[in-house]
């Protein structure tokens, strides 16, 4: 089954300049570890794709508002956290899917949500999900 894992940062780490220029010791050190679980990943056939995403200020929203579509753009003041990156994984399950998000979230510190992507196992993704909540 395949599952969306999107990792969420805290806007105050986009923000700081040393963030934006040079990444810090623990944000490397952060990399690698993870780096090294993507290679795993690959290697077991789990993991599809994953890349990180550029600055909330790039972003654009588009809404249909009346007879149009209305372009925004970003950074939005309100914002916490940020989607900073997206990993797709084709593994055997829910309880499999959690096990691999536990891990990101061990290895970088983010907040990583986890959605199943509708396909053929989708209803039986579903099913898993429900039942443990």
């Amino acid at each position: 089954m395949k599952y969306l894992l999107l990792s969420y940062t805290p806007i105050a780490e986009w923000e700081s300049s040393d963030a934006a220029d040079v990444p810090s010791a623990e944000a490397l050190e952060a990399f690698a570890i993870y780096e090294k679980f993507q290679t795993e990943l690959s290697a077991s056939g789990e993991l599809v794709a994953t890349e990180g995403l550029g600055h909330p200020s790039l972003s654009r929203t588009l809404r249909k508002q009346a007879d149009a579509v209305v372009v925004t753009d970003g950074p939005f003041a309100e914002l916490k956290e940020v989607l900073a990156s997206y990993a797709v994984i084709d593994c055997r399950g829910y309880d499999r899917a959690v096990e691999i998000a536990r891990q990101v979230v061990a290895a970088i510190g983010d907040t990583v949500e986890i959605r199943p992507i509708m396909g053929e196992d989708f209803t039986e993704s579903v099913a898993q999900t429900e039942s443990r909540t």
